[in-house]
C-alpha cells in the first residue's frame, strides 16, 4: 500500500475519541493504528473500542491512548504468508506489517464485500420492525405536498425501502407501518413490494412518534425495532439487539456523534463580566436521538390511547419511573437523515459515494 493510502488509517495516541471516530469514517475500514512520530506502532482502536468507552464512561474527552490495544497482531514482512491464517482464526480485518522494531510498513485488509455474514442472515427473524410512517414531512416542503415522505426517492429507491432492505438482510420479516398522511399512496405502493409482510397501522388523526404503538400492544411479545421513515443508521443490527438484551434495557437508543464548529470566537468569562479567556471557533461534540429504538413491549403501556405521543414522552415518562434506558452509539457518518434540506442532499451524496 502507497504511503499517501496508508495514512488515513494512522493517527497518534493523543486523539480524542471523536477524532478517532471520525478518521475512521473516512477511511473506512473500522480501525485505526496508532503509531509514534518515528512511525513505531504503539496500538490499534476500532470503531469497536470506542463505542465500548463511550457506553462505559459517557465520556467523549477521553484520548486514543486511554482505550487502545496495546498489543495488536503484526507480522514481519517475511511472514505475510500468516495474515489469513489470523484473520480466520482470529476474525480480524486488518494485520500491521512491521519490522524488527515495529516501525509501520504497511497494513494488509481483509478482502470481501460489505453484505452481512451467514451467520447473522437470519439472526432477527422473528423480530418485529415497525416504522413510524404518519407524518406530513412538513420540513420537506415543497416535496412532501406531492410525496407523501417514506415514498421520497434516494437515488432510485424510495427511503422507506431502504430501511427495510437494511433490516430485510438480517432476516426481518415482520414489518408494521405506522400511516396517516397519503396513506392510500404509502399503502398502493408497498402492495406492489411482494418481498415484504406489512402490516399497516392506520391512524385516524396524527398520533406522533410513539402514538400508533398502542394498537401493537397485544400483537408484539418480544423487543422490537422502532424506526422513524426519514432516516438510515449503517450498523450491524444484530449487535445493537444483542446489546439491549444483555444490558436489560427498557429502551435502547440508538445515537449518533454530532460535531457542531461555532463560527465565532468565544467568549469565556468570570460572575463579573471580566474575560478570562478566548476560543476561536470551539468544536463542540454530542450524542444525539438517531430515531431507532429497541423497546420492550410491556412499556407499550405507557402510551395513552388515540393521543398525540412522541417517543421523547415515552423516554422521559420511563425516566421519571427509573426505567432502564440505554444508548447504543454510532459514528457521524453512520447516521442519515432525510428530515431536512440540507440534511436530504447529504444523504443522497453519501449513499451515490456507496453505490459507485
Amino acid at each position: 500500500m502507497a504511503e499517501t493510502q496508508i495514512n488515513k488509517f494512522l493517527g497518534n495516541e493523543s486523539l480524542s475519541m471523536v477524532e478517532a471516530m471520525q478518521k475512521i469514517d473516512i477511511n473506512q475500514k473500522g480501525i485505526l493504528f496508532i503509531v509514534t512520530e518515528d512511525n513505531v506502532l504503539v496500538g490499534t482502536v476500532t470503531d469497536g473500542d470506542i463505542r465500548r468507552a463511550i457506553i462505559r464512561t459517557g465520556d467523549l474527552k477521553l484520548q486514543v491512548k486511554d482505550i487502545m490495544n496495546r498489543n495488536p497482531q503484526i507480522v514481519q514482512p517475511n511472514e505475510q504468508e500468516k495474515v489469513h491464517v489470523l484473520f480466520k482464526q482470529l476474525k480480524l480485518s486488518a494485520v500491521a506489517v512491521t519490522d524488527m522494531d515495529k516501525k509501520l510498513k504497511d497494513i494488509i485488509f481483509k478482502e470481501g464485500n460489505t453484505k452481512v455474514s451467514k451467520e447473522k442472515e437470519n439472526v432477527l427473524k422473528d423480530v418485529p420492525v415497525v416504522i413510524m410512517a404518519g407524518g406530513k414531512g412538513t420540513r420537506l416542503y415543497p416535496y412532501t405536498k406531492i410525496l407523501p415522505k417514506p415514498l421520497i426517492p434516494m437515488g432510485d429507491i424510495p427511503i422507506v425501502e431502504r430501511i427495510m432492505d437494511r433490516f430485510s438482510s438480517y432476516g426481518s420479516e415482520i414489518f408494521y407501518m405506522t400511516v396517516n398522511y397519503r396513506k392510500n399512496m404509502i399503502k398502493s405502493y408497498m402492495a406492489e413490494q411482494t418481498r415484504y409482510n406489512i402490516t399497516f397501522v392506520e391512524e385516524e388523526k396524527p398520533l406522533g412518534t410513539a402514538g400508533g404503538l398502542k394498537v401493537l400492544s397485544e400483537k408484539i411479545k418480544c423487543p422490537f425495532f422502532v424506526t422513524n421513515c426519514d432516516i438510515l443508521v449503517s450498523a450491524d443490527y444484530s449487535e445493537i439487539y444483542e446489546y439491549h438484551i444483555k444490558t436489560e434495557n427498557a429502551i435502547t437508543i440508538v445515537s449518533a456523534l454530532k460535531s457542531i464548529e461555532v463560527p465565532y470566537g468565544v467568549i469565556q468569562s468570570n460572575g463579573n463580566g471580566n474575560v478570562y479567556a478566548l476560543e476561536e471557533k470551539p468544536h463542540l461534540s454530542y450524542f444525539i436521538n438517531t430515531g431507532m429504538y429497541i423497546l420492550n413491549p410491556e412499556y407499550i403501556k405507557y402510551i395513552p390511547k388515540n393521543t398525540f405521543f412522541h417517543m421523547t414522552d415515552l423516554l422521559n415518562k420511563l425516566l421519571y419511573e427509573k426505567k432502564h434506558i440505554g444508548m447504543y452509539p454510532v459514528s457521524e457518518e453512520s447516521f442519515l437523515d432525510m428530515g431536512e434540506w440540507e440534511e436530504l442532499q447529504r444523504m443522497e451524496r453519501k449513499l451515490k459515494q456507496n453505490s459507485d
